[in-house]
């Protein structure tokens, strides 16, 4: 008997269905976009340090490649499975397809907990995942790059095998590299960054302006230290910041760089030596501002706490903080969302640039490619911002996440309908 809960690839299918009605699109996307086009199994045999062989299982599903080569992450996790995978291969397509980028989308996976594996057997692994798919991969077919449980030393023995493989250097071949192994610095904080390039062009566009305006960034990891640095160098006034051991307010501002050296030093951003203390993570999603950037975890906006919301901007640094009901609440309070999909895209915009310096064999300067970072996500933040005012006019109440899905899927329709697919 169905326990009723619906699969991360069947809520994806619900959301490229939605788009692809909403728009009015021909019934043959959907039929396509629905499926991907390739599907790779791969068994990983590693020698483990006891001695003993075990054979992994692997993936990589190539979704979609009508906008240019696949593109996706690789993910190292006990839970992963092929069905999850073509979800966030699907997910890839309409990503890369949203933020302008010559990409399909691809994903792939090893069922494996990392944290189990010593350093050793993880290169191993690394490396026969690199060889497993190395057929069917390359610089200007499919690009991986992190994700969960995967890291930028692992992008390197990955790299390293697959030129072995070639019989020369391809750095192209995985992005999200180390900077010293073809890889850009701005990749550590390009997703923070983004996030906050996106929170100030819709503050700017819905408030009328960025600077001066109160800021609270909830979680303060990679993405949410970031997000709350470049807020503050924007002009803007970072209120409250929160991590696991609570959150940190002061109304009159906090020093960001100071917080991130604290929790650096201590791994508790609480111990801040100034502002309000409250035990409450969640705090920081309640305190008056006016932009909010959840950068934890999903789901922590919800039906039960969205009335303590009170931020007119949303900008999602995390994936799926804002659950829809919870969204709905928002719209028809007057709130906006950019939604994650938009938001948090500076991670792949950076692996766009490091794979464009990559075949050029040539390297910007991180003050050079932070502004063609900016550019890039101002420009993409924009045309999703004129997509949902002109949906809105249309359809009345419709959320920017319905608009940013039909501005993914048109431009993917537009290239498979030129390409003579459909």
């Amino acid at each position: 008997m169905s326990s009723g809960k619906v699969s991360y690839l069947q809520w994806m299918l619900q959301v490229l269905r939605r788009s692809v009605d909403l728009a009015g699109f021909p019934e043959e996307v959907y039929q396509i976009l629905s499926k991907p086009e390739r599907v790779l199994m791969v068994s990983i045999p590693v020698r483990m340090d006891n001695g003993k062989l075990v054979v992994f299982e692997g993936y990589r599903v190539q979704h979609n490649s009508a906008l240019g080569p696949y593109k996706g992450g690789i993910r190292f996790h006990p839970e992963v499975d092929l069905e999850t995978d073509m979800a966030l291969a699907l997910g890839m397509t309409l990503k890369n397809s949203l933020n302008g980028l010559p990409y399909g989308g691809g994903k792939g996976a090893v069922k494996v907990d990392p944290k189990k594996l010593s350093q050793g057997e993880l290169e191993r692994l690394s490396r026969g995942y690199a060889r497993a798919i190395a057929p069917l991969i390359g610089d200007l077919v499919d690009i991986p790059a992190p994700d969960v449980g995967t890291n930028p030393q692992i992008m390197a023995w990955m790299v390293d095998e697959y030129s072995k493989l070639k019989g020369y250097n391809v750095p192209g071949v995985f992005t999200a590299k180390p900077p010293d192994l073809w890889g850009n610095p701005v990749r550590l904080y390009s997703t923070g960054f983004g996030t906050a390039v996106a929170g100030r062009v819709a503050a700017e566009k819905y408030l009328g302006t960025f600077e001066g305006l109160r800021v609270s960034v909830h979680g303060f990891g990679n993405v949410g230290q970031y997000a709350a640095l470049f807020s503050a160098k924007f002009g803007a006034k970072v209120v409250a910041v929160s991590d696991t051991s609570g959150t940190v307010y002061d109304p009159n501002g906090i020093d960001v760089e100071l917080a991130i050296k604290v929790k650096e030093s201590t791994g508790k951003v609480i111990n801040y030596p100034k502002g309000e203390k409250i035990p409450d993570p969640d705090a920081s999603l309640y305190v008056d501002c006016e932009v909010l950037m959840p950068s934890a975890i999903e789901n922590v906006i919800r039906e039960d706490n969205v009335n303590k919301v009170k931020a007119k901007v949303l900008s999602e640094g995390a994936n799926g903080p804002t659950t829809p009901g919870a969204e709905k609440v928002l719209y028809e309070r007057g709130a906006v969302i950019v939604p994650d999909i938009a938001a948090n895209a500076g991670g792949v915009v950076m692996s766009y640039l490091e794979w464009v310096e990559n075949l050029q064999w040539y390297w910007w300067s991180e003050e050079e490619t932070l502004k063609r970072i900016e550019s890039i996500m101002e420009n993409n933040i924009k045309r999703l911002i004129s997509k949902y005012e002109s949906l809105r006019s249309e359809k009345g109440l419709v959320t920017m996440r319905d608009a940013a899905f039909v501005v993914a899927v048109e431009r993917v329709y537009k290239a498979m309908k030129l390409r003579g697919w459909i």
